[in-house]
This record gives structure tokens, sequence and C-alpha cells, in this order.
């Protein structure tokens, strides 16, 4: 996962003519960090950690701000190219700890990955469902808003955090389906690997290329289960939420042309969809509060649950 160190120049801003088209923001170009940098700086402890189900991995970390009322809520999900050998929701404590600052409750996910136990299909998808719904045994408690509630991730978390959106939309007879999923404001995508089939096919090998997405999903077979139409996002399309997509320009894990090309065809489904690149951003930086970019990402917070 070694990001690219070189600035890439001549990137022109575009004027917003439409919901899905790439807005490149001038903020200050810097180098890309990578994930050991970020995660060497000093960290911010959750209030609680809660279990979700009965596995030790099915468990997530409730950031709570101060402040009565009832709190509305983000749902963070980490990335790790969906993999047990790297990190976890760990990722996500700098950005919890900004955004419970800022008034917010965050509700940080870890769920079973590729090398776990029950990770993979169908285990991922239904740890983040039960993790999603579990807000709601948390909403009395915790003076949770459960009418204000947006799910965000970052990579491969970005992806599962999109397909959160489609929960009401998965297929007949698929065990991801829900009866009554947790109804969300919409979704923010961090660097998300939107599209798993475009990713398997075209995307660079950060993550371990075709395998990856094989481990996850399964392996497409002629004539076998269609491994995309309940996982992947675009299968699901139109999801009905509200989704801002947003790209590093910089980023060499997850190009911005996975997240202007779903947004795009998310926007033809009829969703209220846009992509937002950020120029100077790579990976990382998205998820990183100390970075230019930082204010792009809360804006989209904001425009959600205010």
């Amino acid at each position: 996962m070694r990001l690219m160190t070189a600035a890439v120049a001549g990137l022109l801003a575009l004027t917003a003519c439409a919901p899905s088209q790439a807005i490149i923001d001038p903020v200050e170009t810097r180098t890309p960090i990578t994930f050991s940098q970020l995660l060497a700086q000093p960290r911010a402890a959750a209030d609680r950690r809660i279990a979700y189900g009965p596995d030790p991995l099915q468990f997530g970390e409730l950031w709570l701000p101060r402040g009565q009322g009832r709190h509305p809520v983000i749902v963070l999900i980490h990335g790790g190219c969906w993999r047990a050998d790297l990190p976890g929701l760990e990722l996500m404590d700098y950005m919890a700890a900004d955004l419970r600052d800022r008034g917010y409750a965050v509700w940080n996910l870890e769920y079973r990955r590729i090398g776990h136990p029950g990770g993979g299909y169908p285990g991922t998808f239904q740890d983040i469902a039960a993790g999603l719904d579990h807000l709601r045994m948390m909403a009395g408690p915790d003076r949770l808003d459960l009418r204000r509630v947006a799910v965000s991730g970052h990579s491969a978390g970005g992806h599962l955090a999109l397909w959160a959106g489609a929960r009401d939309r998965l297929p007949a007879g698929s065990p991801l389906r829900n009866a009554s999923p947790l109804p969300i404001r919409g979704v923010v995508s961090l660097a998300g690997i939107a599209d798993l089939d475009a990713y398997r096919r075209t995307g660079p090998d950060a993550c371990g290329g075709p395998a990856t997405i094989d481990g996850l999903v399964g392996r497409p077979q002629p004539g076998g289960r269609d491994v995309f139409a309940d996982t992947s996002p675009p299968a699901l399309l139109p999801l009905g939420d509200r989704q801002i997509v947003i790209s590093g320009a910089l980023d060499p894990i997850v190009p911005p042309r996975f997240g202007q090309d779903y947004a795009a065809a998310a926007v033809a489904a009829g969703d209220p969809a846009r992509s937002l690149v950020l120029e100077g951003a790579g990976h990382f930086e998205l998820i990183d509060p100390t970075s230019a970019v930082w204010p792009r990402i809360l804006d989209s917070y904001t425009g959600l649950l205010r």
C-alpha cells in the first residue's frame, strides 16, 4: 500500500454543472501520507466499546459528545481492503474524535473481514447490517437521534457504507436481506471502492488484486451465483439515499475515476449523488482531521445532518 509521492500537476477546476460531476478543490498540495504515518499520531479514546453480536469482532466504539438533547449520529466503517491482516477501526479514531468534538455521536464499527472466521460473504455484510441496526438499542440510553443518521466509510469501508444505503434494495432471497433496516439520511464515501466488479477488473493491485474481491464475495463463475447482485452498489441502484462520493486526486489505491463513474451511474439511475475530487489529497488525507481537505469532508456531514 505504498502511496505515490509526486504531486499531480495540471488538474483543472471543473464547473459543477451536474450533480455527478467532479469538483476539484484548490487546496494546499502536500505529499500524501501512508496509514502508518496516520497511526503514528496520538489518538484519543472512545467513550465505550459495545458488542452488537456474539463474535469478538462484532463490536463498535461509541464516541459521545457533551451536551444535552439528542445527538445526530455518524456511523464510521473503516477500510483496509476488507482484510484481517491490515489495520481496523483504529484508522477512524482521528476523525471520530474530531466529529465528537463538533457535537456528533460517532459509532465506529469493527467487523469480520477476509481471514477472520466468518469473514467474507455473507458474514462481513451481515456484521455491518447488525452493527447499524444495533443503534436502535442504544438510542434511548445514549440520547441518539435516529432521525439523523449518516453512514460514512473509507476505502473498503466506503463500499460497505454505500452498500448499507442499499439494504432496502437487496434482492429477495439474499442472505443479506433484512425486513426492517435502520433508515439513514445518506452516505459519505471517502475513497470508497464503490464498484466491486470494476475494481476487480481494472483496479490497481494495492488491495491484492482480483483475489481480494473474490475472497470477499466469491469468484464469478459462468452460470453461477451473481456475486455482485447483492454486494456491489451499482447493481442495487437507485439507492434512494443522498450520496456524496469523495476522492483524493493523488490516490493510487482508489483512483478518482472509480468514484466519478459510480456517482455518474447513480445520478443516471435517479439518485441524488455527487462526486468531489479533492486536489492535493491522497488516500488517507480524507480521514485525517489535520489535512487541508478536512473542512470539505466536514461540509458533507453538515449537509446531510442539519
